[in-house]
């Protein structure tokens, strides 16, 4: 692997910036990354970040790039590498335990042509926009569900904790297959999954550990691959026609699916499946909380419900990076990118590119057009985009008909993550109607 340090003439990021972007304590601050993603879109917006720990890294912060990068799957690989920046030891410590490479998980992210296409393609007519409308007056039903339950708090709540992480848990989770008796455990290892670097979302034996992050996500993960063993082996036995029996009695090249791969797909759909809804679904309320001229907007105007959805994503941004490496030399932005070199590509920095979004950090539900790239871009893009935006959609116009005024009680937490997260707090007092 190429150390990035073999020519003194590649851009340098500050070592302030470099640690800000690379390091999961940051994205807990917006008043902190935000502004280091822009300081690197005016002054170098293609990097090298060189903090201790961690691989030295290319940092992808325009909107431009990212899509050509993402287009280009066979120059820039997402798994000859881990897909996911992790400390160097961490990822040693996959290595040690899985026969020396980082691939505990057979999931989409962690495969490159022509594997991935043979593997996305089980499920892709699944979650079509015409088999996903199908679904609306079923998820329209848990969505009124939900709402009655935030209706029946006292004017005041967590928006994250009471109502937001368990409405679009129960939403995939019924599509999904799994028994509602068990959603409390699906969220739990989630929260575990993607809160490896967050002290509050660690298991306790990970505290402190300097190579948590790699323990707590294999530990994660083999709870997880137990769990569904027993379900997939149901659904052989048994099918239905949720997605766990279509993806149990798979077959790719005449064969079936091996389990692996099998768990790598159970395990993206139960996390990635709700824990990004749940999170944008946050920050489009906190983002109009904060710019309260949209709620106004969307109380007089309904239907800009679908641009509030967009908005929210664009603004919440919960993916922060997938990892990609060169397959040979290469040139992006000027910049000579070196075979085997990685780089992060930065969604939330692209989706508040200067070039691309005016006033980029102010939240506006009128945004027209809105090219956000939170759900990433080619062959990569995000197969449960739809789906996301129908639950969206479907929550608040269930939602906001009831609410009458609302406004923080609070302040918002977010996850120490710079992979995947969002809200874990929203703090909220509302009038209903």
């Amino acid at each position: 692997m190429s150390t990035i340090l073999e020519s003194d003439t590649r851009p340098l990021i500050p070592q302030d910036i470099a640690k800000i972007v690379i390091t999961p304590k940051s994205y807990a601050d917006d008043d902190i990354i935000y502004p280091a993603f822009k300081w690197l879109r005016e002054n170098m917006p293609l990097g090298v970040a060189e903090v201790e720990g961690y691989d030295p890294i290319w940092v992808v912060t325009k909107h431009a790039d990212i899509k050509a990068i993402e287009l280009n799957a066979k120059l820039f690989h997402n798994a000859d590498h881990n897909p996911i920046l992790n400390d160097r030891a961490s990822d040693e410590f996959m290595k040690q335990i899985n026969g020396g490479t980082t691939r505990l998980l057979s999931s989409l992210t962690y495969m490159d042509p022509p594997e991935h296409a043979a593997y996305r393609n089980l499920t892709q007519s699944w979650f079509m926009p015409n088999r996903v409308s199908k679904l609306e007056e079923k998820i329209r039903t848990l969505a009124r569900n939900s709402v009655d339950t935030l209706l029946s708090f006292d004017g005041e709540c967590d928006f994250v904790r009471d109502f937001a992480l368990h409405y679009p848990l129960r939403v995939i989770m019924t599509l999904f297959g799994v028994p509602p008796e068990d959603e409390p455990r699906m969220l739990k290892l989630t929260q575990e999954f993607f809160g490896v670097h967050d002290p509050e979302e660690q298991r306790p034996e990970m505290v402190a550990d300097p190579v948590a992050a790699g323990k707590q996500w294999a530990a994660t993960l083999e709870e997880f691959f137990e769990y569904f063993d027993g379900l997939s082996a149901q659904r052989r036995a048994n099918p239905s026609d949720d997605m766990l029996s279509l993806i149990a009695n798979s077959q790719v090249n005449g064969a079936p699916i091996p389990r692996d791969e099998a768990n790598g797909y159970y395990v993206a759909i139960a996390t990635a499946g709700h824990d990004t809804t749940s999170s944008s679904t946050a920050g489009g309320l906190h983002g109009m909380l904060l710019y309260p001229d949209n709620f106004a907007k969307l109380k007089a105007d309904p239907s800009l419900v679908k641009g509030l959805v967009d908005e929210a994503i664009r603004w919440t941004s919960p993916v922060k990076h997938f990892m990609r490496n060169a397959t040979e030399d290469t040139v992006v932005r000027g910049q000579t990118i070196r075979a085997m070199d990685r780089l992060m590509i930065s969604y939330p920095s692209g989706n508040r590119d200067e070039e691309v979004f005016s006033d980029p950090t102010r939240f506006d539900i009128t945004r027209s057009p809105n090219p956000h790239i939170a759900f990433g871009f080619g062959p990569h893009m995000c197969l449960g985009q739809h789906l996301a935006k129908l639950e969206m959609r479907v929550l608040f116009e269930e939602l906001l008909p009831h609410i009458e005024s609302i406004e923080l009680a609070g302040d918002p937490r977010l996850v120490e993550t710079n992979f995947v997260g969002g809200y874990k707090s929203l703090p909220v007092r509302f009038k209903k109607r």
